[in-house]
């Protein structure tokens, strides 16, 4: 309702500006520039973003400072704090940074933002910048029309750099014109109430431009034609401090849990920082002063002076928040709980993939990659139970003979509630964000989903033989019968082995130790299944167990065989390294079905 209302408002209000002042007409038209040209510099970035900044950013956040200095030079160099923080929700909704690294790169966004002031009130406002635009503009169209996605992202970068010279040229022209025949600057309003006042007013516009650097701009060329007074514009810059934030919660409304609290960080630092230039108002144009006057600045360079106020209660604000960062994560982490229940049971809900992920390929294959590994993780739980065993001890060092003999519980789990609860509504979900994603894919990233697909319903397919293993392996892993107990103690430490060597499988970077493990896990089993027949055959000849007894063991290593076959395939796609160079290499060397028959043949 609320859209439906703000778009015609604003559209009319502008209408009516055009009607009364050409000059107002020449100010919006240069906004409007200004901000088309923002669109295409986030374009072409986005255009080199398909694999390198995702290392980069991996490589460049796992410390604190580290973060924080990612987000100062990306925001410097793409002049963007919106495409930064947006791309930093994709990135953590996709699970590639954690939310300490998110807030990190947002505070280092803010401080980035500061550089777009320096450059407009240092070299915008002094040189004639329209004459470096136009030759920009020709480049920049010229390389959009070429097929290579290289030269269109430097077409768009150079198009964007171009547009928005040429806007801010326009506002400035716009506003020395409007000047002429109304002055902004005597409907000035000081004191606290004024200040008040323009923080309401930098919000209001940075929310409809969805840019506080346009913000900024726009009011460095009002100051530097004296249209608003120095105090004024000190009020404007906080507003558009607090207005920015609305880009990442609006970014935020399609991503997971850690998106929404990182917008929630954004609001927090933002509007803290917002509160304490205000208190401390008085304090910080003091120290404005002093830092100019030993820069050399003029003390009548008010828009100089202005980026040195926006550097300087940004850089305040996260040297503030830098010690209780750690404190912001567990408030926003217990904020924004997440999980549903049913019947007082927890029901596990998908943690990467978003519509935000859909931003990049690159950050919708690793969401749906770390999203398959989170199913994994749930059967993993599952099979383990259903094996009525408990999942620590698989992961341990514990011998096998003793994992088994130390049961997770007396009576069977209920397999069904758990799949219900923690494997359907996770693997359905995956598969429709697969169909969603794949439209955004080149041929060789769909063949690789294709694969995930694959690994998921190989997951799937194993927890649901389980299910039908496990009755039986309940009722004669304690018979009396010490024949039929032996062979199903015998299915349950194949099983807990082959989990446990996944487990190795998933959490080493070892080459060596992942092929070998594949590889005897694909003999193992195929072995394993040609011994029980004649296992089998040799029970039921010397009578040792009953008709009913070899008809389910023989139909429960069917079962048994089959969950390690899908078990092994998942493996083999989802823990051999998509971005690896050798991944080709690492899958021609694992041993294939029909070596595993001609070592069979041999033994």
């Amino acid at each position: 309702m609320l859209k439906k209302i703000f778009l015609p408002t604003i559209l009319a209000i502008l209408a009516y500006g055009f009607w009364v002042s050409p000059d107002f007409k020449e100010i919006s038209a240069g906004v409007a520039i200004f901000l088309f040209g923002m669109i295409s510099l986030e374009e072409g970035f986005k255009a080199f973003s398909g694999g390198t900044l995702e290392k980069v950013l991996q490589k460049s956040t796992d410390r604190l400072y580290k973060s924080i200095g990612f987000g100062f030079f990306t925001t410097a160099l793409m002049q963007s704090s919106s495409l930064v923080s947006v791309l930093t929700i994709s990135f953590l909704g996709a699970g590639l940074i954690g939310l300490t690294q998110g807030i990190g790169i947002i505070y280092g966004a803010n401080i980035g933002t500061t550089t777009g002031a320096w450059l407009m009130a240092g070299f915008g406002l002094k040189v004639k910048i329209s004459a470096y635009a136009m030759p920009m503009l020709v480049f920049g169209v010229i390389l959009i029309f070429q097929k290579s996605k290289s030269l269109k992202g430097v077409g768009y970068i150079l198009a964007g750099l171009g547009f928005l010279f040429l806007g801010i040229h326009y506002m400035k022209e716009g506003f020395e014109a409007f000047k002429e025949t109304i002055d902004l600057a005597s409907l000035a309003v000081g004191g606290l109430k004024g200040l008040f006042i323009f923080i309401g007013i930098g919000i209001l516009a940075t929310v409809i431009m969805q840019s506080s650097h346009a913000t900024i701009v726009l009011i460095l060329a009002a100051l530097s034609v004296g249209q608003i007074t120095y105090e004024n514009a000190l009020a404007l810059t906080i507003g558009a401090n607090i207005g920015t934030t609305i880009t990442a919660i609006i970014g935020s409304l399609s991503s997971n849990i850690d998106g929404k609290r990182l917008a929630g960080a954004h609001f927090i630092f933002n509007a803290v920082t917002a509160i304490v230039a205000v208190v401390f108002i008085n304090q910080i144009i003091s120290a404005v002063d002093i830092i100019s006057a030993f820069l050399g600045i003029n003390g009548n360079n008010h828009t100089l002076k202005l980026a040195v106020f926006d550097t300087l209660f940004k850089v305040i604000g996260v040297a503030m928040f830098i010690p209780f960062t750690d404190k912001l994560v567990n408030f926003l982490n217990s904020a924004f709980g997440s999980g549903k229940t049913k019947n007082g049971k927890k029901i596990d809900s998908v943690r990467y993939l978003n519509d935000s992920v859909l931003e990049l390929p690159s950050t919708a294959m690793a969401a749906i990659t770390r999203e398959t590994k989170h199913l994994y993780e749930n059967a993993f739980e599952i099979i383990a139970h259903g094996l009525n065993v408990k999942r620590h001890n698989i992961v341990s060092s514990m011998p096998l003979e003793e994992v088994i003999q130390k049961p997770y519980a007396d009576d069977a789990v209920d397999i069904d509630d758990f799949y219900n609860r923690k494997i359907k509504g996770i693997y359905g979900e995956i598969i429709d964000f697969s169909t969603k994603a794949q439209s955004h894919m080149e041929p060789e990233d769909i063949r690789e989903l294709y694969k995930l697909k694959l690994a998921n319903r190989d997951i799937v397919e194993a927890v649901k033989d389980t299910k039908h293993l496990q009755k039986n392996l309940v009722k004669y892993s304690s018979s009396a019968n010490r024949h039929i107990k032996e062979q199903y103690d015998t299915i349950r430490r194949d099983l807990v082995e082959l989990l446990r060597n996944i487990n190795i499988i998933a959490t080493t970077d070892e080459e060596d130790i992942i092929i070998m493990l594949l590889s005897k896990a694909k003999l193992h089993t195929k072995k394993y299944d040609v011994i029980a027949n004649g296992t089998l055959d040799n029970l039921i000849r010397k009578s040792l167990i009953t008709n009913e007894m070899a008809t389910s063991l023989m139909n429960d290593s069917a079962y048994a065989y089959d969950i390690s076959k899908n078990l092994i395939a998942m493996a083999g796609i989802l823990f051999i390294d998509n971005d690896s160079d050798t991944k080709a290499i690492r899958e021609d060397m694992l041993i294939s079905d029909e070596d595993v028959d001609t070592i069979l043949k041999k033994g």
